[in-house]
């Protein structure tokens, strides 16, 4: 159990600002997250991590001389915003270009993705780069979709002593991608972890058992097995990693053993002293090693064992010195504290620069009502959905869900009432959805908002035409930001024929209510079909088995959100 909180929702914001109180030699807060506390050299490459919080040290901890220049914070387990990623980059940023590495998680690469658009079109040139060393998320065919686990942490060392080399950005990624294919994690857990607040953990693990291949955002493991001893254990970590070492990488490694959140530290020696003996009966040398916890997830038992098999490069830049809070490497050369006066803490926001027409403010007062419905649908159903993702994901997709809703509607609320139309009410909707939920389903919403808004204007009558293009709009940004096909168990399974149905409708001559509801319906019928499916992309694949029989939870809230906005329509 988790027993230190005030008010759950408050937990991943008390997180950051008690973390950066205590570390004020290494951080220093700007909007989304922080920046090093010192001053780096001009023209240097910057590489900022980050991700949802709960997993301390990651992220924050590796900010610092030789390592990251900046963090972004997420809420725990979900991924930060874009605007949240945009602003530390700008921040961090040196002159040279900034590289933003994280684990390979749905919502991080479509936040961070969109957050190197936003630095690009400022003139930074600015990359993603993705961890996957996870190999219970994917079979080696498949090792772009596997997720990042604890192998980052070897990751970003290497890539940051790459950034303080003075490399080029190109060249960093380069080393990124040499260090991160070299790099792999296997994990087991003894017990799940609970979220702040929360009566019960996220999942359960049987007495006597425990889940091979867990994922870091409370994802049990993929299969159950005996739970023996500490040697039985350190068998099962090493035969794993060994089965997938990658071709021709020698037989020296870096390996890490990380408790994720409540197993001891004696537990975790007894358990080290077993691998390494395991990898030197099967020929490996272990040239450095780290033990302790390197990537938690809040309160869980377990561990995981990381191996990156180096080369000459990956070993010298791994003992590069570095001065961060959680990883300490030979002598750093003392640096003057920044000047951080000029850093913004505060969120840009979107504003009302002209008022809308009439017609298009009438449109956004019906914005906000509709939100308003929507708000109290999603927290009605709110359970029933983050049990619909808790079958193969973490379980928070309700309460992401009523988050985003809440904030969204908010924004659109004060927006209306200051005389936006309906496309600035949408967009400031879609930035404080996107920013505050976090995770896939806060970037998708986000970006489906503002799509529906960038067709609808601030001017224009918002009429039944309007609306069926809005919807194809919505539509080919959700496809072009998610990477789903039809039939991968996603929202677009839902989402597809809801707008198919709504042009058809509009096309014959349906009044808006009539289209609404037929294409609601559509809806409803496809999200239910998503059951059977096996999801192919995001958290969901790796356990995929788990998911079928259930629909998947994206299609559904969508298909009650546009029922919601049909019963409306048809009032």
């Amino acid at each position: 159990m988790t027993y230190l909180w005030n008010d759950p929702s408050d937990f991943p914001k008390e997180l950051a600002d008690g973390f950066l109180a205590a570390n004020k030699r290494y951080l220093r807060k700007v909007f989304g997250g922080a920046v090093r506390a010192t001053e780096s050299r001009p023209g240097k490459v910057s590489m900022i991590v980050g991700g949802g919080t709960g997993h301390h040290p990651a992220f924050g901890g590796w900010v610092g001389q030789g390592m990251a220049d900046g963090v972004v914070f997420g809420n725990i387990f979900s991924s930060p915003s874009a605007a949240q990623a945009a602003s530390v980059g700008r921040a961090a940023h040196h002159g040279g270009g900034v590289l933003i590495a994280f684990g390979n998680y749905a919502g991080d690469v479509l936040h961070f993705g969109e957050a190197t658009e936003m630095l690009k079109s400022e003139g930074i040139d600015a990359r993603i780069a993705v961890v996957t060393d996870d190999i219970a998320s994917a079979p080696p065919e498949e090792m772009h979709k596997r997720r990042g686990i604890c192998g980052w942490v070897t990751v970003f060392k290497v890539t940051g002593a790459a950034c303080e080399e003075g490399l080029t950005l190109d060249e960093v990624v380069a080393v990124f991608d040499n260090v991160n294919h070299r790099t792999r994690t296997l994990g087991v857990a003894f017990s799940g972890c609970t979220l702040p607040g929360a009566d019960a953990p996220l999942f359960t693990v049987p007495h006597g058992k425990m889940g091979v291949g867990l994922g870091v955002h409370g994802e049990p493991g993929i299969y159950d097995a005996d739970l023996g001893t500490a040697d039985e254990v350190a068998q099962v970590l090493v035969d794993g990693l060994l089965k997938d070492k990658p071709e021709d990488s020698g037989s020296r490694v870096i390996a890490l053993l990380n408790g994720l959140g409540s197993t001891t530290y004696e537990e975790l020696f007894v358990t080290y002293g077993a691998v390494e003996r395991l990898l030197r009966e099967s020929g490996v040398e272990v040239v450095d090693c780290e033990v302790g916890e390197l990537t938690t997830s809040l309160d869980m038992g377990g561990v995981s064992l990381s191996l990156t098999w180096v080369d000459d490069e990956i070993e010298r830049l791994w003992n590069a010195p570095a001065d961060t809070p959680s990883i300490r490497r030979g002598n750093t050369e003392a640096a003057r504290f920044i000047d951080d006066s000029q850093l913004s803490t505060e969120a840009p926001k979107v504003t009302v620069k002209e008022p809308g027409s009439p017609e298009s403010q009438a449109a956004a007062g019906h914005i906000v009502a509709g939100l308003e419905a929507v708000l109290a649908t999603l927290r009605q159903r709110q359970q029933e959905l983050g049990d619909l993702d808790a079958f193969a994901g973490d379980g928070d997709h309700g309460v992401g869900m009523v988050r985003g809703a809440e904030n969204g509607l908010a924004a659109a609320r004060e927006l209306a009432a200051q005389g936006a139309g309906a496309q600035t009410t949408l967009t400031g909707a879609g930035e404080e959805w996107s920013a505050q939920a976090g995770g896939t389903s806060g970037a998708l919403w986000g970006a489906i908002l503002t799509a529906v808004g960038r067709v609808l204007g601030d001017g224009a009558p918002v009429d039944a035409g309007a609306q069926a293009r809005a919807a194809r709009e919505a539509l080919e940004t959700l496809q072009r930001v998610g990477k789903a096909e039809p039939g991968d168990k996603t929202m677009l399974d839902a989402i597809l024929p809801f707008v198919e149905t709504l042009e058809s409708e509009v096309a014959r001559g349906a009044s808006v209510g009539e289209a609404w509801r037929a294409a609601a319906e559509a809806a409803e019928q496809a999200a239910q079909a998503t059951a059977p499916m096996r999801p192919r992309i995001g958290r969901a694949r790796p356990l995929a088995e788990r998911s079928i029989g259930h629909a998947d939870a994206g299609a559904v809230s969508f298909s009650y959100i546009v029922r919601t906005i049909a019963d409306r329509a048809g009032a």
